[in-house]
């Protein structure tokens, strides 16, 4: 039986370009890539050079300072470049891919009677590793740690996000499978966070707390979900799984490959097709949106509030499953700080008489001014549904205050959990980066 959790406090943005229920084959790239800097707080150790050839699942790098997890290739084909910045950081291994894959084979297992460290060898050496995630600190989970409980969200609350329930409804099997192997990473529980969309498919689900979440974003990040259900202490461990990276892990277990598959949904009022596409990670965003000029669009891996930006011949992100396309913020609006001079855009302090309609909207990246002094007003609070005091605790970000950052919560949040504040606050400050330098700090000073 499931258990409700009912979020009040948030803000549902409801954005024109919508993805069509269709899942469609997306071209195969020519090359793929994977980005070092997606994965947080990792320095990368190469394992290949330039020129090698390589079987899907091979490895790539690993991590210097666990290295346990390691990096694998979503494809097979030949190490076409290792892309570097300043101080000879990388930032892309680019992968030129074969016409079809082979891959490398890891052997089956039968995740539900395997022994744990079996199972936890297994995950690390094909690269499944990555897909686990760590709270607190919002970083690639460490294997030497032990969480006290596992949580996945097949919630979809944020803007224009894929359904979730559309995406898994045929991948049932390998996410059964993918819930075996996990529960034999914890101690404790794992939890599955469902809304209307994925109950459905996933209600019969063995292995798992099930809990049904509705509200508004939010209410699809597993930060609140924790928060609700199992709060997190100092010197406690959570991990994290995407619901879409379940059924990855699961086939490897089935089939003994690294499948790395991800439907991506093209969405946004620019995006000239919108579909759902079957493709792998780290495709080029080029092949899914052809030729679109940069100067007047957007072009987002992830979503509006979280995502990065790109060129249209750049790589998706490793954790990303939406492509969106905006309007880009490149106009000025006459008279725009007049109350009810636009009543086409969102306002969520209601100067618009948009907000009597129910219509959707187009939004653009104009920020509609520049950064002003941080004052009190009770804007975030609104949208910020934990029990904990988002402006202070980021004045205590800003401060390096180590002890008040702890005393209000650091360990409970991601950057995420402050894209709805970033995108409500009149002071215009970027509060989800404040949050990531904040989280960095406790990283060094605690550990």
């Amino acid at each position: 039986m499931s258990k409700d959790i009912r979020i009040k406090r948030g803000l549902t943005l409801r954005l024109k370009g919508e993805a069509e229920k269709q899942i469609v084959e997306a071209p195969r790239s020519k090359t793929y890539a994977i980005k070092p800097p997606d994965f947080h707080s990792v320095v990368p150790k190469m394992v290949l050079k330039e020129g090698a050839k390589i079987l899907a699942g091979d490895e790539l790098f690993f991590s210097k300072y666990t290295e346990e997890v390691r990096f694998t290739s979503p494809v097979s084909g030949t190490l076409k470049e290792i892309k570097r910045a300043a101080k000879r950081r990388i930032i892309e291994v680019i992968i030129e891919a074969d016409a079809t894959d082979s891959y490398k084979d890891f052997g089956k297992l039968n995740a539900a009677t395997a022994p744990a460290e079996s199972v936890k060898e297994k995950i690390l050496s094909s690269g499944c590793g990555a897909f686990i995630m760590q709270r607190p600190y919002d970083i690639v989970a460490d294997p030497k740690d032990t969480a006290k409980s596992i949580f996945i969200s097949a919630v979809s609350t944020a803007p224009l996000s894929v359904d979730l329930g559309f995406v898994l409804k045929d991948k049932v099997k390998s996410f059964q499978e993918g819930i075996f192997a996990l529960q034999k990473l914890t101690p404790g529980k794992v939890h599955l966070c469902v809304d209307d969309s994925s109950y459905p498919v996933l209600k019969d689900i063995k292995g798992v707390e099930l809990h049904r979440v509705s509200g508004p974003h939010p209410a699809g990040n597993v930060g609140v979900q924790i928060h609700k259900i199992d709060p997190i202490n100092q010197g406690e461990r959570v991990w994290i799984v995407a619901a879409d990276n379940v059924p990855v892990i699961g086939d490897l277990f089935l089939t003994g490959q690294y499948h790395a598959k991800r439907t991506i949904a093209v969405v946004g009022s620019e995006a000239k097709d919108r579909k759902y596409y079957s493709s792998i990670i780290g495709a080029n965003s080029a092949d899914f949106i052809g030729n679109q000029n940069p100067d007047d669009v957007r072009i987002i891996s992830g979503d509006v509030l979280t995502g990065d930006k790109l060129s249209n011949n750049q790589y998706l992100g490793f954790y990303h499953n939406t492509l969106t396309l905006i309007p880009e913020g490149n106009n000025y609006r006459l008279f725009g700080w007049l109350p009810f001079t636009y009543n086409n855009i969102h306002s969520n302090s209601k100067t618009s008489l948009s907000w009597l309609s129910n219509k959707k909207f187009e939004p653009t990246t104009n920020l509609n001014g520049e950064e002003r002094a941080l004052v009190v007003t009770g804007e975030m609070e609104e949208v910020f549904p934990m029990d904990i005091y988002p402006m202070q605790l980021i004045k205590a970000c800003l401060a390096g205050n180590i002890e008040k950052m702890e005393n209000l919560g650091i360990y409970e949040v991601a950057p995420e959990d402050f894209a709805l504040i970033d995108y409500v606050n009149t002071s215009k400050i970027e509060a989800q980066e404040i949050i990531r330098l904040g989280l960095d700090l406790m990283i060094t000073e605690v550990g």
